[in-house]
């Protein structure tokens, strides 16, 4: 699957089946959708493309209301190219000017012109354009004209469950809030299951290595939606693709610290050695082993810190 920019991107002669979205985290009701896609891009011929954005439009539109992300971009890139239903991914940059583009400019400039639009695929409460003018009523009236079809769907409910409750990401971020990774991992639809998130190593104050749990502490962009503070089991990824089991600690640290603004992301690979400075880190949280406490003394967290790895290791099957 190709992802292109705008700038780069040129109609397919068939055409194109176009859904459009933020997709943020690639979730199981987001693989639906991209799956009906794919089969009606293979019935009439078209080619499948999904248009997603370089950034949450609410950074941009509302800035303080804007959600924490369960993908950055080059992550979602990789998730809808492994689901197999895409032919091609628009990235589309959303900044101040796109924000105050009309919405029958988006129409005909993005979707008529640059991809080649026969069928048009949104939720049924889709709305874009500046100030939230173009819905799928405008949709359907300008694809009359156009020469393209529009199909509004509504919220994909959860397998299984009886409330009738949908796949979303803000569900998912609450589950996340909570601490609760394995739930929103099984939202999620990653086998195994697991939340990722992805940052860069950087040298801390070796703590843990002085403690005898050596840590990458992991900087992970603020943007992005981390669990609730605590000690997990989990696995670590370096860039060599090598998955390693970890035990791994996402919090303040109030045994050593009063008060820290912002929570640390630390993790201890389970039987291994070698050094991460650096590099780049996809850290995955599998199971939430407890939460975050304070130790009277170094010596308890220490015995607590045996613990959580042999947890883990437990957990993880070795």
């Amino acid at each position: 699957m190709q992802a292109l920019t705008l700038a780069d991107f040129h109609p397919d002669p068939r055409g194109s089946v176009v859904t459009i979205g933020a997709y943020d985290g690639v979730h199981l009701g987001h693989q639906a959708v991209l799956r009906l896609v794919h089969e009606l891009a293979a019935a009439r011929g078209h080619e499948a493309v999904c248009l997603t954005f370089d950034r949450h439009p609410a950074e941009v539109v509302r800035p303080e209301a804007a959600p924490k992300l369960l993908t950055a971009l080059e992550q979602k890139v990789e998730l809808l190219a492994a689901t197999g239903f895409v032919d091609r991914t628009c990235l589309v940059p959303f900044d101040e000017a796109r924000s105050r583009e009309a919405a029958e400019d988006f129409v005909e400039g993005v979707l008529v012109e640059r991809l080649g639009a026969r069928l048009v695929i949104v939720g049924a409460d889709f709305h874009f354009g500046h100030r939230r003018h173009g819905s799928v009523r405008l949709l359907e009236q300008m694809g009359a004209e156009l020469g393209f079809a529009v199909l509004g769907l509504g919220l994909v409910p959860i397998a299984g469950d009886a409330s009738g409750a949908p796949y979303s990401s803000t569900e998912i971020r609450r589950l996340l809030g909570e601490g609760r990774v394995a739930d929103a991992a099984a939202l999620l639809g990653r086998p195994p299951r697991y939340h990722e998130v992805r940052g860069v190593v950087e040298t801390g104050d070796r703590r843990g290595r002085e403690l005898g749990f050596p840590t990458a502490n992991v900087a992970v962009p603020e943007r992005i939606c981390l669990p609730a503070d605590g000690i997990y089991a989990g696995t670590y990824l370096t860039p060599d693709g090598r998955e390693h089991p970890a035990a791994i600690s996402l919090g303040r640290r109030p045994t050593f610290y009063e008060r820290a603004d912002t929570p640390l992301l630390e993790v201890h690979l389970l039987d291994f050695e070698g050094d991460l400075y650096g590099q780049a880190a996809r850290v995955r949280f599998v199971e939430r082993l407890r939460g975050e406490e304070r130790f009277d003394s170094v010596e308890a967290l220490v015995v607590q810190m045996e613990r959580d790895c042999s947890a883990a290791r437990g957990l993880l099957g070795g």
